[in-house]
This record gives structure tokens, sequence and C-alpha cells, in this order.
């Protein structure tokens, strides 16, 4: 169990260090800048106000392209990533959420979007960054 006093701002990977997506980019885009830096899920944000819209996965990439859909060049080439977001994937989180709950959801999505009262994303949380933390507390309690 976690006390009150744990805080999750020093676990969170700021927007200016993330690689993310915007709402007005279409699927190619998107899979082209997953691809270069190898991620296998990704946040998009809107691209004039910086609030979180939503996180997309590689495998609703390969169900839209590769699977029941199968989405032609030209639908890639016009269609934006939004069209792919499931809303209830990878729901955003407040800065003030406890470390009780972040490790609720770290521990069904690789990371967790952390966004301020206006909904902006502020970064991320990482599953690897919370692991180091509940490390380095336990070495702490030794």
């Amino acid at each position: 169990m976690t006390r009150k006093s744990d805080n999750i701002l020093s676990l969170i990977t700021p927007k200016a260090s993330l690689i993310y997506l915007t709402d007005d980019m279409t699927i190619r885009q998107a899979l082209e800048k997953m691809r270069v830096h190898r991620y296998t899920s990704i946040p998009i944000i809107n691209a004039k106000d910086g609030t979180y819209y939503g996180s997309v996965a590689e495998g609703d990439l390969l169900y839209n392209i590769c699977g029941e859909k199968h989405l032609s060049a030209r639908e890639l080439e016009n269609r934006k990533i939004t069209s792919l977001v499931r809303k209830q994937y990878m729901p955003a989180m407040k800065v003030d959420m406890s470390m009780d709950e972040l490790i609720k959801f770290i521990t069904i999505q690789n990371y967790v979007p952390i966004v301020d009262d206006r909904n902006i994303l502020m970064g991320i949380v990482t599953r690897s960054s919370l692991m180091k933390y509940l490390v380095k507390k336990m070495e702490k309690m030794k």
C-alpha cells in the first residue's frame, strides 16, 4: 500500500520529451512515426490546444490495415489516425491521482497518460519508471 504523500510527479516523462501524434495526422504518418521510434502504443493530442485525444496501439493499426477492415493504401493516406482510437483505451489520469490508482492502471497498459485539469497532456508515466521507483522504495525499507 502506498502512502498519501507518494507523488507521481517525479515519475512523469514530460510531454516535451515524448514522441506523440496529433489528431490531424493520417494513419500513414502515424505508422511511420511508430515504426521510426519503435513504439507499440503512442498518445494522440489535439494539434491546436494540446489536449489529450487518446492513444493508438499497434494492434489497432494491424486490425484495421490487415484485419477485417483491410484499409487500402489510399485510405491510409487520407484517413486521420483518430478514426482508429478506441475511447476506452488508455484513459488519461489526472496528475493528482494516487499511487494506488496509478499501479492499478499500469498493470494493464504500458504507460498512463497524465493530464492537467484542462485535459492538456502533461506527459506519461511508464511501467518501467514506476518499477524503478518501487525498487528504490523497497531498498530504503531494508
